[in-house]
């Protein structure tokens, strides 16, 4: 590493320890000309992949534009910001993991779809009327059918619905 203070290209590392955050090493140099010291950080470089939109260009991954897509969600709804984090971090982690350079917005926009199904159901049905463009109610009510049928322990789809009232024989 070259000194900021002379260039010159032999320094030193005189001490090495984890960042507040964790997701750097903070690094204490000296320089082996001028003996002054300076900070470096050293974090692990990841490369998300590009975008691409249905018009076929093709944009820069943004962590604040998909956080700001989850928050418009949920905006007004009993949901924690730690929650949104998480959620934002998770689709990173699907798009880091997908290993290719280019995803479109179809495939970006499911891993979207399902952080917010877990999270507010309300929140995914607004995400979803803007997504998958419903023009119909029809539409719209299949999908507020779809967030009603929950798996069974047999692995089945069943309907939730309210326990009927079973009639007495007299």
């Amino acid at each position: 590493m070259k000194c900021p203070f002379c260039n010159h290209a032999d320094t030193q590392v005189v001490d090495s320890r984890t960042s507040d955050d964790g997701d750097a090493i903070r690094r204490r140099r000296q320089c082996g000309s001028c003996s002054k010291r300076f900070t470096t950080y050293e974090r692990a470089e990841l490369f998300f992949p590009a975008i691409v939109k249905k018009d076929g260009s093709r944009v820069e991954f943004s962590r604040d534009k998909l956080r700001g897509s989850l928050m418009l969600a949920l905006r007004k709804r009993p949901v924690p910001a730690e929650a949104i984090d998480h959620a934002v971090t998770s689709i990173e982690e699907k798009l880091l993991i997908n290993a290719t350079r280019e995803v479109d917005t179809k495939f970006l926009g499911e891993l979207v779809m399902q952080q917010l199904k877990q999270l507010d159901p309300v929140a995914y049905i607004r995400f979803a009327s803007v997504y998958k463009s419903f023009d119909d109610l029809q539409r719209f009510s299949e999908e507020i059918a779809k967030l009603l049928i929950k798996p069974a322990d047999s692995g089945e789809l069943k309907p939730v619905s309210k326990p009927r009232a079973v009639k007495k024989a007299s």
